[in-house]
């Protein structure tokens, strides 16, 4: 888009369907390359992807020329595919329905970075459920507790 300009940072945050410990720490930097690469092969910057067994985070400097929904629908839609089709789970593999989409300023990156790359060791403390109402919290956002993801407590670790 000549003459557009733009600096949008933000963080996007889904979960495994049913919140199951699917994501094995076996292929997680596989995986988390291979988003890496579904978003830059969409003309967006992927500044860091990290996550747990349970869910991801993508960090993001988002260029005016796709719509978050449509980024976060391809992120899903294609990565869920590479895990089935390198059989890493039993079953069929699925993102929940939702996501979570945070924006941050210029100052904030090394901030944001480092949460996103230390995910492991802050959800030795904090559920992930814990934090992404307390993202939805600081973030102002309303919102009713019987429609956010499917929460799923005292899972078993599966497809290992």
């Amino acid at each position: 888009m000549a003459g557009t300009y733009s600096q949008l940072y933000v963080q996007v945050v889904f979960a495994v369907k049913g919140r199951e410990n699917l994501i094995s720490k076996q292929w997680q930097i596989e995986l988390h390359k291979y988003i890496s690469g579904i978003i830059s092969s969409k003309g967006q910057k992927a500044i860091i992807v990290n996550g747990v067994a349970d869910h991801i985070h993508c960090f993001i400097g988002l260029k005016p020329s796709m719509s978050i929904s449509d980024l976060v629908r391809d992120i899903k839609n294609n990565s869920s595919k590479f895990i089935n089709e390198k059989g890493w789970v039993k079953g069929k593999f699925q993102w929940q329905e939702g996501y979570g989409v945070f924006s941050y300023a210029h100052s904030q990156i090394d901030q944001v970075y480092n949460y996103v790359l230390n995910q492991e060791e802050h959800h030795k403390k904090k559920s992930f459920k814990e934090e992404y109402v307390d993202f939805l919290n600081k973030f102002g956002i309303e919102h009713k507790p019987e429609f956010l993801f499917e929460w799923v407590e005292n899972i078993t670790p599966s497809g290992f």
